[in-house]
């Protein structure tokens, strides 16, 4: 099938691949729900014949639709569109399958994200399966990339930091203010490290506790360091720090970065109100600084930024800060953004809900 899913006159058939993860359960959450899409085929390694609401409890009331170990041919026959909830390493080559099909995809995996081979390799530590297919996939982050996947059959959704640390710093880069070095600490919930649970990732494990990994090699930086070099940064370098914090699920980011110091705390608050003026699912914040609960279980990101006094050889300080939530605008509420645009319809379309705190 190599029509527009825009031309279709009927719902858009879509297929789940990971159906089982915590990713899986998100994309299910909104597309069993979706006006303009038909939920076909549950896919999954685990969990084979249970219906989906014994699997993910609160969708039980919307499908009694089974998981089942499929094969790409025969999903595609009964789907117009596969949305991809695989880790990274494994999901490379089912995509793919799909590809080859015909079949429209958006994969939530890292596997395609990055257009430089030896990048992916050195930051994902292996042999790309596909590396002609590097670069050939639109960047499913639509406040920057809407004309590209709009018109997309092949979508690369970002990763959660990924998300929260470009929105962050996006004003700078796109006014031509982001250069050299970048100093960033985010913290992530539980549920960034998957279902299945792991030494150091299991939440009983980190409730009472902080502790960073991956520090200066986790695989989003050169994602990171692509995007911002998109939007107009010079010659970044992203030192990234990931923490692990004793919460389920959001990420909060904060970004050091240097500046010339004409720019005025005045101008630095305008450069952000501008840069996101419009966009629905991005607060611009005066008064308070980002945080997980006002956006938890929500589309929505809040930015903020922090001017610094001191000045040295010309530069000063800002810091520039983010908060969403991994699962939702980090993860698949993303995916659907991107779907939405595929399918020719209201990017933001079932994906307003405020986030669950109160």
């Amino acid at each position: 099938m190599t029509a527009s899913l825009a031309s279709l006159s009927r719902p858009v058939r879509v297929a789940v691949v990971g159906a089982t993860g915590y990713g899986g359960a998100e994309l299910l959450r909104h597309l069993f729900v979706h006006p303009s899409v038909r939920v076909t085929r549950l896919v999954a390694k685990d969990n084979l014949g249970k219906r989906v609401g014994d699997v993910h409890l609160s969708l039980a009331p919307l499908s009694d639709l089974r998981i089942e170990d499929a094969d790409p041919a025969s999903v595609a026959e009964d789907a117009d569109m596969v949305c991809v909830g695989l880790p990274h390493r494994v999901s490379a080559a089912v995509v793919d399958a799909y590809c080859q099909l015909g079949v429209a995809v958006i994969d939530l995996s890292g596997d395609y994200r990055l257009r430089d081979q030896a990048a992916y390799e050195r930051w994902y530590e292996a042999e790309h399966p596909h590396p002609e297919r590097l670069g050939t996939f639109a960047y499913g982050l639509p406040e920057f990339q809407r004309e590209a996947i709009a018109a997309a059959r092949h979508v690369s959704s970002p990763g959660c930091f990924a998300t929260c640390i470009a929105m962050a710093l996006a004003p700078l880069a796109k006014a031509g203010l982001l250069a050299g070095p970048v100093h960033v600490a985010a913290m992530t919930g539980s549920s960034g490290s998957g279902a299945n649970p792991a030494a150091g990732t299991h939440h009983p494990l980190r409730a009472q506790t902080l502790r960073p990994y991956k520090p200066l090699g986790h695989q989003h930086v050169p994602e990171i360091e692509q995007t911002l070099a998109d939007l107009g940064a010079h010659d970044v370098r992203l030192d990234f720090v990931p923490i692990s914090a004793p919460l389920v699920r959001g990420i909060l980011a904060t970004c050091f970065a240097e500046v010339d110091a004409g720019l005025t705390a005045e101008a630095l608050q305008a450069l952000l109100e501008s840069t996101w003026r419009g966009e629905r699912l991005v607060r611009v914040l005066r008064g308070r600084l980002p945080e997980v609960n006002a956006v938890a279980g929500s589309m929505y990101v809040e930015v903020a930024a922090t001017w610094g006094e001191a000045v040295r050889d010309g530069r000063r300080t800002v810091v520039l800060h983010a908060a969403l939530d991994n699962l939702i605008k980090g993860g698949a509420g993303q995916a659907i953004q991107a779907l939405n645009l595929m399918l020719g319809v209201d990017e933001c379309l079932g994906l307003l809900a405020p986030a669950q705190w109160p």
